[in-house]
């Protein structure tokens, strides 16, 4: 499997950003396993809801989540990232996701007209 991967908009880049280069190193690999491997494991993925999943990764005792979903079985699609303090992910993070997705969506639908 060969998925491509995208960032929509600036989000995950400014994420990106705001990492250092071992915390964007082992960043870039958990997102490698995400674009070959058929399956990841609950360690590195999660479906929140309505598409929406979260990419987990933990780097020295830190703990980010980046938010994608697929688009057409193959592409997945890069939102907003987030260091995670708390135990639950928050509503917030979530809600932001779910309005940068209907962005998204309405993005493509204008590209198709």
């Amino acid at each position: 499997m060969n998925r491509k991967i995208i960032a929509f908009r600036n989000y995950y880049h400014e994420f990106m950003k705001s990492l250092n280069d071992k915390e964007r190193l082992k960043v870039h690999y958990v997102l490698s396993l995400l674009q070959t491997e058929d399956r990841l494991p609950v360690k590195f993925i999660k479906i929140i809801r309505e598409g929406l999943y979260e990419l987990r990764i933990s780097w020295n005792g830190n703990i980010y989540r980046l938010f994608f979903i697929f688009d057409d079985g193959q592409i997945v699609v890069l939102f907003n990232g987030f260091h995670k303090k708390t135990q639950k992910t928050p509503i917030s993070e979530i809600n932001k996701a779910l309005k940068i997705k209907e962005e998204y969506y309405a993005s493509k639908k204008q590209q198709n007209i």
